[in-house]
């Protein structure tokens, strides 16, 4: 038996073992009941990890079935437009598409007394969600990663990979991906001028400059072991998530966040407003947001939490958007980025999608 949705989908079912487990503190498993399907949009980023610390301890305690929808962040957020029927009941995007569906009316608009873990989320995922838009369960930020013996320099700052150098060496996210629109940030920053000030103009002079030394841009962050490993990249712009992937298979990788400022990105819960689950959508939300799954998830998945009751050790906060990073992360203005992105998508493929 076995469940999937479009683009690449995944199911965990383990109706028949769940719904003989008792006790426990699931309240909501009753073991002479069918199991509850509850359909899930998110990230196809480290699928075991994610059934492990996430989804099997979820569909234990409540004896759910979960199936899931996995893609990029703007893959699914198209996808859910453009179907009203959508069977979707919960979906996690990026904060700038998050944005997107709210403006769009895709979502319910969340009510935090069902989902008492709110109240101890970090101030600025709390002011994210005040609006009732679905709470941030994990906050990242972009850095460089770069071999340095391949680059043939160190690299310290977001100018260093417009040095001539860098020729056909790196590679930086698509506009597209969740970062796309924060590598428009530091293309503007290095040539001085606010990205709000002028809509981008300066921005697209920077990708010009920049697209010699860009061999390739990318929308899966996984990809980039494989082009470290490769020799075809010695240097690329990533969300800080991803790291572990890229260096664990690469040792002579590093990540740098530079000393003058990294661009923040929340990733987000929200149900669809056409759910017919949402008791358990709401369910679902509180437990990601719980001190015990992010505690977890901050160890096998790199997600820096937003519940303030998580303290990382020293190794743990490694790589994260936690602590001195997170006090310098600036914002990605969602709406701004929004309003502009349909232009931009077609510089952006002019310049470097030819």
């Amino acid at each position: 038996m076995k469940k999937t949705l479009g683009l690449v989908s995944l199911s965990f079912v383990t109706a028949s073992i769940l719904a003989a487990c008792g006790g426990g503190n699931g309240g909501d498993k009753t073991a002479d009941k069918e199991p509850q399907t509850l359909i899930i949009s998110t990230f196809g980023l480290e699928e075991d990890k994610m059934q492990e610390d996430v989804f099997k301890p979820f569909e234990e305690k409540y004896n759910v079935d979960i199936v899931l929808e996995t893609g990029t962040s703007s893959e699914r957020l198209t996808k859910l437009k453009s179907n009203p029927n959508s069977t979707v009941d919960v979906i996690e995007l990026s904060q700038s598409n998050a944005a997107d569906g709210v403006s769009a009316g895709l979502f319910e608009k969340i009510d935090s007394k069902n989902v008492p873990n709110m109240d101890n989320l970090i101030d600025s995922a709390k002011d994210l969600s005040a609006d009732g838009s679905g709470p941030a369960y994990t906050l990242n930020s972009i850095g460089i990663v770069y071999n340095k013996k391949a680059a043939g320099k160190e690299i310290k700052e977001w100018d260093d990979l417009w040095d001539a150098s860098l020729k056909g060496k790196i590679s930086i996210p698509d506009i597209t991906t969740t970062f796309g629109p924060a590598m428009l940030y530091v293309a503007s920053g290095h040539k001085k001028v606010e990205l709000a000030s002028d809509k981008g103009k300066a921005a697209f002079e920077a990708i010009t400059d920049l697209a010699p030394n860009v061999v390739k841009t990318y929308s899966k962050s996984s990809d980039l072991a494989n082009m470290f490993q490769s020799g075809e990249i010695a240097a690329a712009v990533v969300g800080d998530f991803a790291v572990p992937i890229i260096t664990e298979s690469n040792p002579d990788v590093a990540y740098v966040v530079p000393e003058s400022g990294t661009y923040a990105n929340f990733n987000t819960i929200n149900v669809n407003k056409n759910s017919k689950n949402k008791d358990l959508a709401y369910k679902y939300i509180d437990w990601r947001l719980s001190q015990e799954v992010q505690e977890k998830t901050a160890v096998s998945l790199n997600e820096a939490p937003t519940n303030k009751n998580v303290v990382l050790d020293e190794e743990t906060a490694k790589n994260k958007t936690y602590g001195d990073v997170a006090e310098r992360t600036n914002k990605v203005d969602s709406l701004f980025v929004n309003k502009n992105f349909e232009s931009w998508i077609n510089q952006w493929n002019r310049i470097l999608n030819k």
